[in-house]
């Protein structure tokens, strides 16, 4: 008998020759870590691994000290869920659209980090669309994010939002949804907003505090919802201190779906003041851009800001700290606006999974007076 040493050797297959003679970075990655790897190395049933893994119902019947054990060999192994699978077979994908008319407005940069922020913290992942201020990109992007069944929904409004009806798709599917900077008069949609009123009386309490009476008033689009309140602010405390608002001093910014069209308006607008021939001390922008294109027209006309003339905008957008003079301004808070809308619609989420009622909720947030170089007293 032939030792099996003398046996002629078998020439490996065609596919374990590849595999030998393939470098290292292109042969096949080692596989996932699974539940019954887990399963093996705790010792217990992979149904037991499953249930203390995923947090099953059943998993409350589960000794701690069992569940300590499953944890740590997952540890051990660096088991990661496959979170796509458990989305699929849980009817969650644990995403909230996030829909912005025009990434370029500076309004948006702070509301986006409170949202993503509160979203981060409860492990949701945010889908960030822009909508570019169009009516059919909207449309098509509110279709993809319907598509890929988002949790829930938060639209940073402005503009165009005024122009759309979203209601139907979203209470069809329902998806819990808040706006921000937009109150809709529904019943299904929460909403988010800086009290408008407040803000502009503060500003216009400012100015009449520092002695000025001649004041000149750059009013918001009529379309735009945040120029009623505003300038019903203005009136109330006019009526109040007596103020009169002489009307040769006001005018309106036109529509516009350009965020940056309000510092060319703002430019335009005061040329136009000036060119009316009627004084004024102190200038009232509807909004930061608005009031760097004033002060940007005021000192073409050798007017200086704040000695010859006061300027105040709303918002508090990152350059109006660094504008030259830096500005006075009402401070919208938002990154506590992003947080809201956020928060919102994550205990909408909560509620609807544990079938409790879900309400819809109307915020309004107060801002704040920041006072900088812009304003001073009338000499």
């Amino acid at each position: 008998m032939e030792s099996t040493d003398s046996k002629p050797t078998r020439n490996a297959s065609p596919a374990k020759s590849r595999r030998a003679s393939e470098p290292s970075h292109k042969r096949a990655q080692p596989a996932a870590v699974t539940i019954r790897d887990v399963a093996e190395r705790s010792g217990f049933s992979s149904a037991t691994v499953s249930i203390v893994l995923n947090n099953a119902p059943l998993a409350r019947y589960i000794p701690d000290t069992t569940k300590g054990k499953i944890q740590r060999a997952a540890s051990q192994l660096g088991y990661r869920p496959n979170l796509f699978a458990r989305s699929l077979r849980g009817r969650r994908s644990h995403t909230v659209g996030v829909m912005v008319f025009d990434m370029t407005d500076p309004y948006c940069t702070l509301v986006l980090r409170g949202i993503e922020n509160t979203l981060y913290q409860s492990s949701f992942l945010p889908i960030l669309t822009d909508v570019h201020n169009e009516r059919s990109r909207f449309e098509r992007y509110l279709e993809m994010l319907l598509d890929r069944r988002i949790e829930g929904l938060v639209v940073l409004a402005n503009w165009l939002f005024v122009d759309i009806n979203v209601l139907a798709d979203l209470e069809k599917n329902n998806i819990p949804t808040a706006t921000v900077g937009q109150e809709l008069k529904n019943d299904k949609i929460s909403s988010v907003m800086v009290d408008n009123a407040a803000g502009a009386r503060a500003a216009l309490e400012h100015l009449h505090s520092f002695g000025h009476r001649k004041i000149a008033f750059i009013r918001g689009p009529h379309q735009l919802s945040d120029t009623e309140p505003r300038w019903r602010g203005v009136r109330t405390l006019a009526r109040e201190r007596d103020l009169e608002l002489d009307a040769r001093l006001i005018v309106d910014l036109p529509e516009s779906g350009d965020p940056f069209s309000s510092f060319e308006q703002g430019y335009k607008l005061t040329e136009e003041l000036l060119h009316r021939r009627h004084p004024f001390t102190a200038l009232m922008a509807f909004d930061d851009m608005t009031a760097f294109g004033a002060i940007r027209a005021l000192g073409k006309a050798g007017i200086r800001v704040p000695e010859q003339c006061s300027v105040i905008g709303f918002d508090d957008v990152a350059p109006a700290a660094i504008y030259s003079p830096a500005l006075t301004t009402v401070r919208q808070p938002m990154e506590v606006m992003g947080t809201a809308a956020a928060t919102i619609v994550l205990d909408a989420i909560n509620a609807t999974l544990e079938k409790k009622p879900v309400h819809t909720i109307h915020r309004q947030i107060v801002p704040e007076l920041i006072v900088r170089e812009s304003t001073r007293s009338v000499k």
